[in-house]
């Protein structure tokens, strides 16, 4: 019982830590490109050493290829495509890395979404 205590305490640091190292990547992302890239790979490392999740909305800002965090117009390309799918995409200026966020639209007079074949 003891144990389990301890292990749900040092996942609660642990994503404590990861939500700080993010936070210090964005702000230093704009002066010092790798320190910011070296934070991220710190909070991945300690994600996975501790085997805590990072929140979908945090796995946006950074680049799963050579982790620099994504802030539009200084480190990424946001552009909203039709292509296959209405989706937003968000290519990372480092690598060339691109993520897919699919769209769920409605429309407000039927009630149908839009975007879908």
């Amino acid at each position: 019982m003891r144990r389990y205590g301890r292990r749900h305490v040092v996942k609660d640091i642990a994503l404590q830590r990861i939500l700080k190292l993010l936070k210090y990547a964005l702000n230093v992302v704009k002066c010092d490109p790798v320190l910011a890239r070296r934070y991220v790979s710190l909070a991945l490392r300690i994600s996975k050493r501790n085997r805590v999740k990072i929140p979908h909305s945090l796995k946006l800002l950074y680049c799963k290829k050579c982790y620099t965090p994504l802030l539009p117009g200084i480190t990424a390309r946001v552009r909203i495509r039709t292509n296959r799918f209405s989706h937003i995409s968000i290519t990372c200026l480092h690598c060339g890395a691109v993520k897919r966020k699919p769209l769920k639209l409605k429309c407000k007079a039927h009630g149908k979404r839009l975007g879908t074949p």
